[in-house]
């Protein structure tokens, strides 16, 4: 399928990266236009740090802004009000996802599974859990039922073809990466805070993603990302 505009629905700066960034870049390379939409700035993340919540939100912000960049997206946006490390799947959230898809008008949303992942616990942090199931809410019903809140009458309903979900344990779809992983990679080390502090993570991650690329069939020495397909038309 062909997409013309992708949402992508996160918990944090860098959940996009690690997930999907090489993904994204290749999007981009085709001309489509994508826009990240984070629920919280990363306000309780960091090592060693040496600012409070605010500081480190403003400079996490900052920090997916420039990942944003290495792959070719500028549509950045926040939601306010949501903490790190506090989301919980609640009808003010899936309002104001709703309305964010109703804006962007996207063919295919990517966000997190709303399932625990007992094969690698990463994905499982219990804000990503929150979101991938408060997207798929704010998908279906909520974005396309012009009824479902009153606030957003202003704007026009919106039907989404599919849904990708980053972190399953039951992945269906790898996108083969290997020509985008150095911007991956690029978008990865943007976020300083979070990943200057470990050694080897280059190798980390060429080695992970690498072994994704062989679980999905594409043989060695390559890389891909993974995700589960959710038809929502």
């Amino acid at each position: 399928m062909e997409f013309a505009r992708v949402l992508v629905v996160t918990a944090h700066p860098d959940d996009v990266d690690f997930g999907a960034a090489g993904t994204i870049a290749q999007f981009v390379d085709k001309g489509v236009e994508v826009t990240y939409l984070l629920v919280t700035a990363g306000d309780a993340g960091g090592h060693e740090r040496e600012t409070d919540g605010e500081g480190m939100a403003e400079l996490r912000r900052a920090e997916q802004a420039a990942a944003a960049k290495a792959v070719g997206v500028t549509d950045v946006r926040f939601l306010s009000g949501y903490r790190d490390g506090r989301v919980e799947p609640t009808i003010e959230l899936r309002r104001d996802i709703a309305g964010v898809i109703r804006q962007v008008r996207p063919d295919l949303v990517i966000t997190s599974t709303p399932e625990r992942n007992y094969q690698f616990i990463g994905p499982s942090h219990p804000d990503h859990r929150a979101v991938g199931a408060t997207t798929l809410d704010a998908v279906y019903p909520d974005a396309r039922n012009p009824y479902a809140y009153e606030e957003l009458a202003g704007l026009e309903p919106w039907t989404v073809g599919e849904v990708w979900l980053i972190g399953s344990m039951t992945p269906d779809h790898w996108v083969d990466i290997t020509e985008t992983i150095d911007r991956k990679l690029a978008a990865l080390a943007a976020h300083a805070s979070q990943v200057g502090h470990r050694e080897g993570f280059e190798e980390f991650v060429r080695e992970r993603w690498a072994g994704i690329a062989v679980k999905g069939g594409l043989g060695e020495g390559r890389y891909a990302e993974a995700f589960q397909v959710v038809p929502t038309a």
